[in-house]
């Protein structure tokens, strides 16, 4: 009996491992190559929700989970990864610090506070979540991370709300960021911050990649991205994903139904035409749904913290 169990294990395994061979790898200026597309748990419940998003987009073949500590779903990720049966090395974990948990001194406790939720020894990529309070402190302990081999990569989230608070974390570090997390979609291209990041050899990844809730939907109706969907028999989300993925972005859509997890995977085994990609460079008009201005952020977040 356990003769069996163990072939079907590995047949089980051998299959994820294969539907895992379409996966697109990016190279990051520190070497280290990074999944270039994966699953995001923003918005996505705690506990068995989350479990089962993460465990049904391994078992699909992703191999990139992007989850942060104010998701409050690191747990639920690294349970699903242990229980996945996948080896750790063929997962890539990014998780995100929250800015009360920046300074050079409080950023290496909480980062073994995080690896401790996600019952991890490592995580591959960290980002600081929001430009506030001390980054520069919480940087240089993402640093010394780096090089202790406690992180593979560092990135900054939403540094993006103008030239002067990007340069203020990329200009004085000894490391610069191996990826900048921003809103980026079709209507919303980020022409600027792409420039911004190539002077440094920078990693976009994009969050809200079909728009998110606040779309509405809007860009998965538009008529010239459903022209070419029905052109390769794919759907709207497909095609934007696959855009993404042509760009040079990484890119994490996040779901929790089953069939759309699957369906966005789906978007690595087609590729747009030249012509294609033209016509939905022509959408773009740097239309944004996340629109919080930067003094609006801090004062919202004021008196957010959060501890664990």
């Amino acid at each position: 009996m356990k003769k069996v169990i163990l072939i079907v294990a590995t047949i089980i395994l051998n299959i994820m491992t294969m539907n895992a061979q379409n996966q697109p790898y990016l190279t990051l200026n520190n070497g280290v190559k990074m999944p270039q597309f994966g699953l995001g748990v923003y918005s996505i419940p705690a506990g068995e929700t989350t479990y089962n998003s993460v465990l049904t987009a391994l078992k699909a073949g992703y191999r990139h989970i992007d989850t942060a500590h104010a998701y409050g779903n690191e747990r639920s990720v690294g349970q699903a990864v242990k229980d996945s049966g996948i080896p750790r090395d063929s997962i890539w974990i990014t998780s995100k610090l929250w800015p009360n948990e920046y300074g050079e001194e409080i950023t290496p406790v909480q980062l073994d506070k995080m690896l401790e939720r996600l019952g991890l020894e490592y995580l591959d990529l960290v980002y600081l979540h929001q430009p506030l309070r001390d980054y520069n402190g919480g940087w240089k302990a993402l640093e010394a991370a780096l090089e202790a081999g406690k992180v593979r990569a560092i990135g900054i989230s939403d540094f993006d709300f103008s030239d002067e608070l990007f340069n203020s974390i990329v200009e004085p570090v000894r490391i610069k960021p191996q990826a900048f997390q921003i809103e980026c979609h079709p209507y919303a291209q980020r022409e600027h911050w792409q420039e911004m990041a190539k002077k440094y050899n920078i990693q976009i990844e994009c969050w809200f990649p079909l728009g998110g809730r606040d779309s509405k939907g809007e860009i998965l109706r538009d008529p010239v991205i459903n022209d070419i969907a029905k052109a390769h028999g794919k759907s709207a989300a497909q095609v934007i994903i696959r855009w993404h993925i042509q760009k040079g972005f990484s890119v994490v859509p996040g779901s929790s139904n089953p069939k759309h997890i699957q369906e966005n995977i789906e978007a690595l085994d087609f590729a747009l035409t030249d012509a294609e990609m033209e016509q939905i460079h022509a959408l773009n008009k740097e239309k944004r749904y996340f629109n919080m201005t930067y003094q609006q952020i801090k004062d919202w977040m004021e008196n957010y913290e959060i501890w664990d």
